[in-house]
């Protein structure tokens, strides 16, 4: 993950924080995040203190990461900012399934709830969230699930190709999963 994956994730948190209280992210995800973006050489005096809580402290949470943004000058959160740290972050979880870093199942549920649900469903997105849903469709017959995995981690492959990478060239093809 680098900085600018770990700042959108922190943006869309943020986000989350202003909805209704059983939609906020828990404790321990925030204590993740602030981790995670001190992994990423994310900079801001609150978060090596935010990222060190232990499970007794994870009361701490809200306030140092109400601090962590503020430091990182991510008040008050711009509709335009979330959407562009939401399309980051599919663009991640994308290409942590293609390579084989995520778990496609898991990974096509990111994207369908974080990022293309809060997105209004983008037709860039749409393969993902279609089989992130037949994942948990109710027909009588279980999905054949691993048909689907492929499926996910080829249809994040084809979501990465439609994005140049930092070099100005489209994303290469990753190898195939085991």
């Amino acid at each position: 993950m680098d900085a600018v994956v770990a700042i959108s994730l922190i943006r869309m948190a943020a986000a989350d924080l202003s909805m209704e209280p059983w939609q906020h992210p828990s404790d321990a995800y925030l204590v993740q995040l602030g981790l995670d973006a001190l992994m990423a050489d994310v900079e801001a005096p609150s978060l090596p203190l935010l990222a060190g809580l232990a499970r007794g402290e994870y009361s701490q949470a809200r306030a140092l990461f109400d601090l962590v943004l503020e430091e990182l000058g991510l008040l008050p959160p711009a509709s335009g900012n979330l959407a562009k740290a939401r399309w980051t972050a599919a663009r991640w979880w994308a290409g942590q399934i293609v390579a084989c870093r995520l778990d496609p199942e898991h990974g096509a549920k990111l994207i369908y709830q974080e990022s293309a649900a809060e997105l209004d469903y983008p037709d860039a997105l749409q393969p993902i969230v279609d089989l992130a849903r037949a994942l948990d469709s109710p027909k009588g017959q279980p999905p054949d699930r691993q048909h689907i995995r492929d499926r996910i981690t080829s249809a994040a492959r084809n979501f990465l190709r439609s994005f140049p990478d930092r070099s100005g060239c489209t994303t290469a093809r990753a190898p195939r999963c085991p």
